[in-house]
């Protein structure tokens, strides 16, 4: 459905510890598999040690991963090193100023960042799919000065995102709960975000 909307990318989650739509790795990788080549397949992955996101990149074989928090262990290099082939876009959830200067660290060293609005912080961690819109002044901060690519994340539906993308201007945007009723992609919502999108 995504794709006949015009998506050029299907993020594909995998295990998280909270939010909606996380499928098992063996359903990514049979999608990744089946999704024309013009299309970028996003593997979200929660690992944060180098050696487990290669490990869950070898199971899904999907062409870009999207790290949804912060690297405990290894390099952005060693990723690379092990699977150059490979996007590498890192989540930043923006919640305060630090946030600017944790997007300023990592953008030369990734292929993309995702603004998104969560909170790797809490006991239980929420790393995407909060449906909460975070300060968009502060994503346009990120975007003005990181040398990388900026997808947008965070709350976005098709009510608020063309007023996102004003305000931002980001390379792209990401969709997640903003599309879903009752946890589930909802046709009417992906046809309205996307109208809302290219109009």
């Amino acid at each position: 459905m995504a794709i006949s909307f015009g998506a050029s990318a299907i993020g594909l989650v995998a295990k998280m510890p909270s939010g909606p739509g996380p499928i098992p790795d063996e359903t990514i990788r049979e999608i990744a598999a089946a999704i024309p080549p013009p299309v970028a397949t996003f593997m979200l992955t929660s690992h944060t040690s180098v050696a487990d996101i290669i490990e869950h990149h070898r199971r899904t074989n999907t062409n870009t991963i999207q790290i949804v928090d912060s690297l405990a262990d290894g390099t952005y290099q060693q990723i690379r090193e092990a699977l150059p082939a490979v996007k590498i876009v890192q989540v930043i959830h923006v919640i305060n100023e630090n946030s600017i200067e944790g997007a300023l660290r990592v953008s030369q060293s990734v292929d993309a960042i995702l603004l998104d609005s969560g909170n790797p912080n809490l006991k239980v961690k929420q790393l995407g799919g909060t449906g909460r819109v975070h300060d968009w002044k502060l994503s346009r901060r990120i975007r003005e000065e990181v040398s990388c690519p900026v997808f947008l994340a965070g709350g976005l539906n098709p009510d608020n995102v063309s007023k996102a993308i004003e305000e931002v201007e980001p390379f792209a945007v990401d969709v997640c709960s903003g599309v879903r009723t009752n946890g589930m992609l909802d046709i009417e919502k992906l046809e309205r975000f996307f109208k809302a999108v290219f109009k």
